[in-house]
């Protein structure tokens, strides 16, 4: 089991929200990482670390959403929609937790994340939610490029499918992060 300082230690919550638990995900549901998430939340809560709650979200007239020039472009919200979409879901951001929203797929670029944490003396990240070959990844990268100890649960990520899952897991974690099983396996001092 690995243990840290719970007041060096957060976790980073990516993407729990309407919009992007909507469609399935695999190898675990939207709600399976809704509830891991939450209890893992609360598990930080109550032994004082600090919890982050990061969506993605762009203006009501979308002009700040991404203009990459890709094969595979990011799909736009309805502009009807836009305000449920970015909504958190229920539960996932408590009184005393950070809140931040970004406008790609990582929580560091073009937010003040890395401002946040630091000035709480933040060392540990430990980074789940959707989707674990986007948000989670780009997050795991940016945190060990900025040199933070980053961590992520297996069981508390999901993606677009499986074997995308597993790849980030098993070839591209291993190299940005301790990558524990579950929340299970870590504890704090």
């Amino acid at each position: 089991m690995l243990a840290l300082n719970p007041h060096e230690t957060a976790l980073i919550l990516i993407d729990l929200q309407n919009g992007i638990l909507a469609p399935q995900r695999y190898p675990y549901s939207s709600d399976e990482i809704l509830e891991r998430c939450k209890i893992l939340a609360e598990h930080f809560r109550q032994h004082g670390a600090t919890v982050v709650g990061v969506n993605v979200g762009w203006s009501a007239d979308q002009q700040d959403f991404p203009p990459g020039i890709v094969d595979t472009p990011t799909p736009k919200p309805a502009l009807e929609e836009m305000e449920h979409w970015m909504t958190l879901a229920e539960g996932v951001v408590q009184p005393g937790d950070i809140l931040i929203t970004k406008r790609q797929w990582g929580a560091f670029t073009g937010t003040e994340l890395d401002m946040q944490l630091r000035r709480r003396n933040i060392r540990n990240l430990v980074v789940a939610g959707i989707a674990t070959n986007m948000g989670v990844e780009s997050t795991l990268r940016h945190g060990w490029e900025l040199g933070y100890h980053m961590l992520t649960i297996e069981n508390a990520c999901s993606s677009f499918s499986s074997e995308l899952h597993q790849m980030a897991f098993q070839t591209i974690f291993p190299r940005l992060a301790q990558v524990l099983p579950n929340g299970d396996a870590l504890s704090f001092r």
